[in-house]
Formats: C-alpha cells, structure tokens, sequence
C-alpha cells in the first residue's frame, strides 16, 4: 500500500530562502511609501518595532518546530497545547486566508499582464497563473521549493541592490544624484512631523503585511534535515528581515523629501529614477510581478499542506490526506485551488460586496495565528522543559517574559483594530468567522473526537 506521507525533498537552501523570501512583496515595494507618508521619517520605528514583533513569533514558532517539525506546524502545536479544537480552529482559518491571499494575488497579476497587454483579458490571465503554479506544486516538493527558490531569489536581489544604491546616493558617490545628508530628515517638522501616534498605528498594519515568515516551519516538515533547516531558516530571518526592511526604508526616509508624496506612491522606482538609472519604473513592475507570483506559489504550497495536517488529524474529509507517488497531497492542492478560482470569480462578479466580504473575514487571521503561536509556545516550553529538557535545540529568549510581553503587544495590536476605521470592519468580520469556525468544531466534530481516541491514548492502552 502507498503511504499517505510527505516525502522529505526541500534542501536547506530551499528552506532559507523561502523563510526570507516569504516575508518580501509587494507590501513593502509599495506599502512602505504609504506608512512614510503617514508617519514621516518616524516610520523607521515602525518597522523596527514591527519587525522584532515577528522576529518573536519566529523564534517561539523555530523552537516549537525543532522538537517537532510538522508539516501542519502551528496548527498542530496548538492541537498539543490546547486540545483538537485550537488546531481545528487556526488550520481551517489559516488555509481560508490563504485562499483568499491566492484570489487577490491572482487578480493583482491579471491586472498587470492586462496593463502591460491590453488584448489579454483581465480575467484570463488572472485564471491562467493557478494553474501554472499548480503545475509547479503538483509535481513535487522539491520542484516547489526550486522554483520559489530562484522567484525569493530574485526579490532578495534587488532588495540588495537598491540597498547598495541607496547607500552611495547618501555617501554621494553617485555622480547623477546630490546627496541631501540628513536634511530630509531633519527639515519639513523633523523625526515625527505628525507625531508619534501614527508611528504606532504603522505598526499595526506593518505587522499584518508581514506575514510570511511562518512558511518555512511548514516547508522544515518537508525538508532533508528539518532540524538544521529550521534553525537556519529563523537564524535567516531574525537579521535578514530587519536589514532588508528597516535598511530599506531607511534608504527612503533618507533620500525622498517629506511631502513628496507622488514620489512615495511608488517608492523604490522612484529611487532608481532619483539615481539616472533608465527604465527604473518598469525593473521594480517586473520584481512586484515576481513578489505577486511567488506569494502565489507559495500559497498554493502552504494551502494544501494545512489541509493536508487536518485531513490526517481527522478535521478535514480523509481524501484530502492522499498523496500522489511523488508524496504530494494531490487532492489537497486541488481542493485549495478550487476554492481559491471560486474566490477569484467573486472578485470579477460582485468586487465590492461578496469578495469584500470574505477579504475582510480573513483580514485578522494573521493575527489570531500569531496569538495561538503565542500561547501554544508558552504551554509546550513548560511541558518540554519538564518531560524531554534535551529536545530545545532552539530557545525563546528571555523566556517567559518575552513570550507574556509578546502576547500582550499582539492582542493591542488585535484590538486595535476596532478603532481604526478602515480595519474596523475587518475586526468584526474575522472575530464573527473565528467564533464561528470553533462553533463549527463543538457541533460536528467534537462528538467524533470523543468517539475516536488520541494516538497517546492508545499507546497507553497497548502499554
């Protein structure tokens, strides 16, 4: 009979470049000039801030997953914390943000190919990008992790390069561009132009286009080495993650006046154009292009791998558990892209209204995840430390205190929401969808997890 297991393909440079890569799009090509506007040169504070929040969460997640490396990661550690109900919970919720993730990536990139070429419908070429990542992902692990390999490759890139750039445009050693020092920085109101509240607020919607990260303790259950590859992969993020968003925004902050805010709609294009460099805009469209496809590569991936998890726990129908002779959960990856083209055609059918509606339902996940990584970490150190001490290659630092500190900070963060009026709705909506979701569990699967004992429970009876 076949095994319905993932086969261990990614290598460690896989895993390292989809933890850093991960974390990289069009958020920040684009979204960093909109929180500079808001929150001035103070915006820098915002990114640091925001940046070791997820530094945080990716520690507790690496330590979590070094002891136990699954491909279900954060929803089966919250399965061993608190019971199935949590890894039901944050599983179904998280492929559903996903899926949405994947219909607004889909859309962004038919956009796109539709400006660049105007006889390609829109909707073509929005639907044609799932099945060609679809292809990448069907065949194995190994070519999944290859090809989001070299898409993390190139963003990484020229986030290097523009660093580079920037750096001798400040040093004045780029012959085309004065070099204003600080000036921009120190002129137009100073470090905090509209105080430090918006700096704050920034925080908050840094810290939700963030996310990413968490894809490679999922990908470290697929992987040679998962151990290493773990390690690695948070080592990668912790410094890469602040010297490529704060560095780069600090590059901005430096470079582009205050007030310039034409210049901040496209930030990064407008750099390069700053420095002389021909055919800036159209470089940076192609690397946003390459973000786009790379979130939807790897949404696809980590889609069908939470199903897959909740398929084997027993949360999801059985068939989504199979693999293919490749080790790929093929029903899984199907089920996720089915959905997700339901999800895209309500983008071109109803924009406003349905497609709003489950955008801003799965708004907050991103958050609700982070607060059950939280928690899951603090119930499972204590419970480490006191049965198998030798398993915690990787340690939160500081711990307890970091993890109470980072619980706090997060549900600020959550709660916040509902007092700001464009994430208002968003809060609700998610909060409505999480209730239901648990709902969901106590009226159908609740009886059956009774019925059905836990594996230990079974050991111990064997035993």
């Amino acid at each position: 009979m076949q095994s319905n297991e993932l086969k261990h393909g990614l290598k460690t440079r896989h895993v390292t470049m989809i933890s850093i890569g991960g974390v990289i799009g069009a958020g920040l090509f684009i979204g960093s000039g909109t929180i500079i506007v808001s929150a001035g040169p103070g915006a820098i504070f915002s990114y640091i801030i925001a940046g070791l929040m997820i530094v945080l969460i990716m520690r507790m997640l690496g330590e979590m997953a070094v002891v136990n490396p699954d491909s279900g990661s954060f929803s089966t550690y919250a399965h061993q914390a608190f019971g199935p109900w949590a890894g039901y919970t944050i599983g179904w919720l998280y492929w559903f943000n996903w899926v949405i993730i994947i219909a607004i990536e889909t859309t962004l990139l038919g956009t796109m190919v539709n400006d660049w070429y105007p006889s390609i419908p829109m909707w073509a070429a929005s639907l044609s990008f799932p099945i060609l990542m679809t292809i990448t992902n069907i065949y194995s692990v190994k070519a999944y992790g290859e090809f989001e390999y070299w898409l993390a490759f190139m963003k990484v890139t020229a986030i290097v390069i523009f660093l580079f750039l920037g750096a001798a445009m400040i040093f004045g050693f780029v012959p085309a561009f004065e070099s204003p020092g600080l000036s921009n920085i120190s002129n137009e109101g100073g470090f905090f132009p509209n105080g430090f509240l918006p700096v704050l607020l920034s925080v908050i919607f840094i810290t939700f286009s963030l996310s990413g990260s968490e894809v490679a303790a999922i990908a470290a259950g697929e992987s040679e080495n998962p151990e290493k590859n773990i390690i690695r992969a948070i080592n990668a993020v912790v410094w890469r993650l602040l010297l490529f968003f704060v560095g780069s925004v600090t590059v901005l902050v430096i470079l582009i006046p205050q007030g310039a805010n034409e210049l901040l709609k496209t930030p990064y294009a407008s750099v390069f154009d700053m420095a002389g460099l021909p055919a800036a805009g159209q470089v940076m469209n192609f690397v946003i292009f390459i973000s786009l496809l790379s979130v939807l590569n790897s949404g696809l991936y980590t889609s069908s791998r939470m199903l897959y998890s909740l398929s084997k726990k027993g949360d999801a129908p059985k068939i989504l558990s199979r693999v293919n002779k490749r080790g790929i959960p093929i029903w899984a990856l199907m089920a996720s892209v089915f959905f997700a083209y339901v999800c895209t055609t309500f983008k071109f059918v109803s924009p406003d209204k349905l497609f709003a509606f489950l955008a801003n339902s799965s708004g907050g996940v991103t958050m609700i995840m982070y607060i059950f990584i939280a928690f899951s970490h603090l119930y499972l150190r204590k419970k480490t430390e006191k049965e198998n001490p030798g398993t915690l290659k990787v340690k939160m630092w500081l711990f307890p205190y970091l993890t109470y500190a980072t619980i706090a900070a997060l549900f600020i963060i959550f709660a916040a929401q509902a007092f700001i009026d464009s994430m208002r709705l968003q809060f609700f909506l998610t909060t409505l969808l999480t209730v239901l979701v648990i709902g969901s569990y106590f009226l159908f699967y609740h009886k059956r997890a009774a019925i059905i004992p836990e594996p230990r429970e079974q050991l111990k009876k064997i035993q």
